[in-house]
Order: C-alpha cells, then structure tokens, then sequence
C-alpha cells in the first residue's frame, strides 16, 4: 500500500468523523433549543420527551446518547446554556450603556418586546423549571442557583465599580433579578406586557444611592 493511499484513506477517514461529530452536535443543539422553547412555554412537568423528540426530529437514541440520565441532565444544559446566553447579553449591555440604570432598564425593554412579541406566552426557563423542580431535583435546584447568582453577580460587579458599597450592591443585583423574574410572571399571568414597562420606571430606584 502505498503512502499516498494511506494519507488518502486518512483523510477521509478524518472528514468522515467531523461529519459525524458535527451531525451529533447539531441533534444535540435542536434538542437544547427545543427543550429551551417548550420549557418556556409550558414548563418542566408538562414537556415530556416525547414531545421533545418528536419537535426536534431526533431518534429516542440520540436523547440518551447526548443525555443519558434522560430528562433532568437535559434541562440542566437548558437552564446553564440560557444563564451562559444571557449572561453574555447583559455584559454586553452593559458595556455600551453609560451605567447599570440604563443598562438594565435596556435589558428590560428587550424582555418587554419578546413578551408583547409572543403575547406574553413564553417566559424564563431558569425561572420556569427552578419554581417547579427546586423542591425534588437538587441537581437543578443547584443549576438555576449558579445562574441567578451568575447574573446578579455581573451587576454587583458593575455596580461596584461604580462606587456602590460591595454588599450593597450585592443586594441590589439580587433585587432587580428578583423584580425582573417576577415582571415576567405577572406580564405572563395578566397577559401584559406593560407590567414589565412599568419595572423600569422603578429600576432607578433599585439601583441608585
């Protein structure tokens, strides 16, 4: 055999396996963003994988070969992958913005025009799946935590930075990720959007000395 054939064969041995990683990589993120968006729009309890399966135009095996403790692991990767996204927008927010007012009241108008968007039918998926699943699943209880901890943690910093004593600001990013997590409840109970619009009026008030 010669060594041409054998690079040959290699190459295509090699192109053969990135094919078959990036096939796997992409069933795997229609499953997260699947998952991401029933779990938005009905929560944990009523999304079955099933369901999940069907939508995203994946085999059972798939499921179990990307997630193999099934339904749990994969709502975990939902709730990490969404605190990771978000996350990265809102530092990029705050980045531009001229301080942590304005920067989270952009945040809020950008949640306030998904929410008029879809008429209010979808909300968080952290806060979704920690309010029905923290009582019974510690695994992601403890995912939800880092997220909420990871978001108000980014404004605390700022916030800091901006002159803000360090466990005041503490509270304070905690409180306006509570006030927004609670916006998009009541925007989705009553259907209303402006209740969201209403949050920033009062986010000065959070937020300044």
């Amino acid at each position: 055999m010669t060594t041409g054939l054998l690079f040959a064969r290699s190459a295509r041995t090699d192109a053969l396996v990135e094919a078959k990683m990036s096939k796997g990589d992409d069933t795997r993120e229609k499953m997260i963003e699947t998952a991401t968006r029933l779990f938005q729009a009905q929560g944990y309890a009523a999304t079955g994988l099933k369901q999940i399966l069907s939508e995203s135009g994946t085999p059972r095996g798939s499921m179990y070969f990307h997630f193999p403790d099934g339904k749990e692991e994969l709502a975990e990767e939902v709730v990490t992958r969404h605190g990771e996204d978000f996350g990265m927008m809102l530092e990029e927010v705050l980045d531009g913005a001229g301080d942590v007012v304005e920067a989270a009241q952009q945040m809020v108008d950008v949640l306030a025009s998904q929410c008029e968007a879809t008429g209010c039918q979808t909300g968080c998926p952290v806060g979704a799946i920690a309010f029905e699943m923290a009582n019974t699943s510690e695994r992601l209880r403890e995912a939800a935590r880092a997220v909420f901890e990871r978001w108000s943690g980014i404004l605390a910093r700022r916030l800091s930075a901006e002159g803000m004593p360090e466990d005041d600001a503490r509270q304070r990013a905690r409180a306006v990720i509570c006030a927004i997590e609670g916006g998009l409840v009541l925007s989705r109970a009553y259907g209303d959007a402006s209740i969201l619009c209403d949050l920033r009026t009062r986010l000065p008030a959070l937020l300044s000395d």
